[in-house]
């Protein structure tokens, strides 16, 4: 399918939340700068995170409404199916006007209209999934892709592909580029200690309740720096929180508290400790950093992946380990301060976590992408 020209048109898809999102960006971003590129096309929910981000990178967004499957029979999965067909053939449409050479998605929902088109239309793609255990959309139309990616090398025992790759997640190269004092001081903090308190773009109650009762005493006791993005929907609940226990806060030069950060590659590289959600992309740029994480698993996820993913880094000594319904302000001081006054444990879980950070994942996958173009 490839033109006269010799450059390729691509189609990217990925939606729903940030672990789908930007590793499919990051692959965008690096096809665009590969001189064998004519177009780029990213397929998504027009009503999700992904719109908002695609929008903001500038690349040509083709909508498609699909949602998440309904997990009990009834009305609703049927209305759930015929949504699915419709956007098949949406999709359908699209590889007929735009005539891509090869698709890349990064599994969930939203890529899986795009995917059975393209097995439809015989159109190669290629997955890659960001779990220790493939999500559904994954485990199910990975035998008709040309390759898959993977981002945990356990992974290969839930899919049925001749042809898998294990690269780790693809992160954006500023992971490797950006030094610890340039993060910073683009922060405007100091050079000491600091912790990165965050739940996802969500957030997460559990981890900001918790966290609130802590931040005066890691600031005023121990001296540390706190980065805390609380996520959108919980930021008014956890300033309301922050002013009853400690109404200073603003003043407290080491502190800074969001509702979101734009940038979080500046604010993981200013980190030395992060207490977080268990999503492999977090995981990934969190190794990344060299980070030494708390990690506490979201307990609903889908397959159970996030304590999946968690009880990896623990078993390779990358990570201290919380259950969310053990989290409290007891518990979790106690596992930032055993990393915190402890500075050879916190170096040994920090080098253990950058033992399996992977930098190179973007390049492999344009690469084993391109590679099946026929």
């Amino acid at each position: 399918m490839s033109n006269s020209e010799g450059k390729y048109t691509y189609f990217i898809t990925g939606g729903g939340t940030g672990g789908h999102i930007y590793p499919a960006v990051a692959v965008a971003d690096a096809l665009y700068t590969d001189a064998e590129t004519e177009v780029i096309y990213y397929i998504g929910n027009p009503d999700n995170l992904e719109a908002e981000i695609v929008g903001k990178k500038g690349y040509e967004f083709l909508p498609v409404q699909v949602h998440g499957m309904p997990r009990k029979f009834g009305s609703a999965l049927l209305k759930w199916t015929m949504q699915l067909v419709i956007a098949v053939l949406h999709c359908w449409s699209y590889i007929n006007t735009y005539k891509p050479n090869a698709v890349f998605g990064t599994g969930g929902y939203v890529s899986a209209p795009i995917l059975i088109a393209c097995r439809l239309a015989k159109v190669p793609y290629m997955m890659h999934d960001c779990d220790a255990r493939p999500g559904l959309v994954t485990r199910k139309l990975a035998s008709g892709a040309s390759a898959v990616s993977l981002a945990f090398e356990c992974a290969k025992n839930c899919i049925s592909n001749e042809n898998i790759f294990v690269n780790g997640n693809p992160i954006r190269p500023e992971f490797k580029s950006l030094t610890k004092f340039e993060a910073r001081q683009a922060m405007g903090l100091g050079h000491k200690l600091t912790i990165c308190i965050m739940g996802g773009s969500q957030g997460a109650r559990s981890i900001n309740d918790a966290a609130v009762e802590i931040i005066k005493t890691l600031s005023q006791k121990y001296d540390v720096q706190i980065i805390f993005q609380t996520g959108k929907k919980n930021f008014d609940r956890v300033i309301e929180q922050l002013l009853k226990l400690y109404p200073e806060y603003r003043q407290d030069k080491n502190i800074i508290v969001k509702p979101y950060f734009d940038d979080m590659v500046t604010v993981l590289k200013a980190s030395d400790i992060a207490v977080s959600r268990a999503g492999s992309l977090s995981l990934s740029e969190i190794c990344a950093s060299g980070i030494a994480p708390v990690l506490v698993p979201y307990p609903h996820a889908a397959a159970d992946h996030q304590r999946q993913n968690a009880k990896y880094m623990l078993e390779q000594g990358a990570a201290v380990y919380l259950e969310d319904n053990e989290i409290s302000e007891k518990t979790l001081l106690s596992a930032i301060l055993s990393l915190l006054t402890d500075r050879e444990t916190l170096i040994k879980v920090q080098q253990s976590a950058m033992k399996l950070a992977r930098y190179d994942g973007v390049d492999k996958i344009v690469q084993q992408l391109k590679n099946i173009i026929q």
